[in-house]
């Protein structure tokens, strides 16, 4: 059975050895300890202490044996659950910030002009969302899911950040494959900044400094317009939304089609070449071939000639010994991108992520 990685187990408080597992055992028939760890190119400790805790999670059931054998639950009603405490606390926060602005909307202008700003026109956004940018000292949080807000910039230079300056951003999985995306996620990591996916964001944001949040007034209407928030409760409650969606979020890279290895300085590793550990990582992210193959601008059939040559250099049969093996001999971290000038480069304002 060919294996994947398609959903965020994550998210669900499941590594990924442990979720890969579960999707095996959904589509196959009650097996011993013994069957589930060699499926899983796993030692049998490693599968128990996986099947014990997906146990415990009431998604898998121990069938009497001998020998005991085990079989994964019902999926709709035993994730079910978990995915609806998740989506409940998401939605929690995102109700909070709506309550919050509209508490200061009813109010006088002249007692809420210091705390929240009305942007109209998306020339106005992306004016406001350059200068805002480039004024941020220490970070810049992102959460961005098309349709963008800003308006059409094609002929303007690209917002700018200074040196020194932490970019984080999260893409939602299912927009990342659009031509907007993938230009703003290039310029964003391309000196240092780091991205992640995630297959849901509640809302699109910007968080500068952790003083002021850039944000649409209705996420599903971004020709409603956009606030600029500066009340110091709105704004932590902002970038505590961040860091939750971001602590279970997937690392993610957007590649050049260079050996990253190379860029690094160190060798490239002999079984893998960099194209192949790029298509790698973005199917660890959960991305399918044929987004993959988008992100990259490759054909779907070059992606899983990848994937079938890195099963051949590793000695795996499927998707998921495929990825056990290359997540324990640590193909999968994110290499270093800086291009042999960085020191020179790193100088200069970075290029940065887009609304």
């Amino acid at each position: 059975m060919d294996l994947t990685s398609d959903s965020p187990w994550a998210q669900i408080g499941l590594d990924s050895f442990e979720g890969q597992l579960l999707e095996h055992m959904v589509g196959s028939p009650p097996a011993d300890l013994a069957s589930l760890a060699q499926t899983a190119g796993a030692s049998t400790q490693q599968a128990e202490r996986a099947l014990q805790r997906l146990e415990k999670a009431s998604l898998v059931i121990r069938v009497a044996g001998p020998p005991a054998r085990w079989t994964a639950s019902p999926p709709r009603s035993s994730l079910g659950g978990l995915l609806a405490r998740q989506r409940t606390e998401l939605a929690r926060a995102e109700e909070l910030a709506e309550r919050l602005y509209a508490a200061y909307e009813a109010v006088s202008a002249p007692r809420t002009a210091h705390l929240v700003e009305v942007l109209e026109r998306g020339e106005e956004t992306a004016a406001r969302y350059a200068q805002l940018l480039l004024s941020s000292n220490a970070e810049v949080l992102h959460l961005a899911k098309p349709p963008y807000v800003t308006a059409d910039q094609s002929s303007a230079p690209a917002p700018e950040v200074a040196p020194g300056v932490r970019l984080r951003s999260v893409y939602e999985t299912e927009g990342f494959t659009d031509a907007v995306s993938l230009e703003t996620a290039s310029r964003g990591t391309a000196y240092g900044g780091e991205l992640r996916l995630a297959s849901h964001l509640p809302t699109k944001l910007v968080v500068f400094d952790r003083t002021s949040a850039l944000l649409p007034v209705r996420p599903d209407q971004p020709a409603a317009g956009s606030l600029v928030v500066h009340s110091f409760a709105l704004v932590a409650a902002l970038a505590a939304l961040f860091e939750r969606v971001w602590d279970q979020a997937a690392p993610a890279f957007v590649g050049t089609g260079q050996d990253h290895s190379e860029l690094a300085g160190a060798p490239a590793t002999p079984e893998l070449d960099g194209r192949t550990r790029e298509i790698l990582r973005l199917m660890a992210t959960g991305m399918k071939d044929d987004a993959i193959a988008r992100a990259l601008g490759v054909s779907r059939r070059t992606v899983q000639k990848h994937v079938s040559d890195a099963g051949t250099a590793l000695g795996a049969q499927t998707r998921f010994q495929i990825g056990m093996l290359v997540a324990e001999r640590g193909w999968l971290g994110r290499p270093d991108r800086r291009p042999p000038d960085a020191a020179a480069e790193a100088r200069a304002s970075r290029p940065a992520p887009g609304l």
